[in-house]
């Protein structure tokens, strides 16, 4: 997928571990789990947010375009 997400860099520069940060935001240890490796079609702006909050970061600290990445198929025409 051409989006990459980058909340684990932003996790480390903030010393900040995923069940806090999960705390924080009121989301369970396993959705932050998949929002960080990539495994999840969207993000609702509301919890993005609320990341951004936590971090005191904006969007674009969390979330790359990766040039050249080919999106994933997930077995859906166009």
């Amino acid at each position: 997928m051409p989006i990459v997400v980058t909340l684990d860099v932003m996790l480390a520069r903030r010393k900040m571990r995923s069940r806090e940060l999960a705390e924080r935001v009121g989301i369970t240890e396993a959705n932050l789990s998949l929002l960080k490796s990539g495994k999840v079609r969207g993000v609702r702006f509301d919890t993005l947010a609320r990341i951004c909050e936590a971090l005191q970061c904006q969007p674009g600290d969390l979330l790359a375009w990766e040039a050249g990445a080919e999106p994933e198929d997930d077995g859906h025409a166009p």
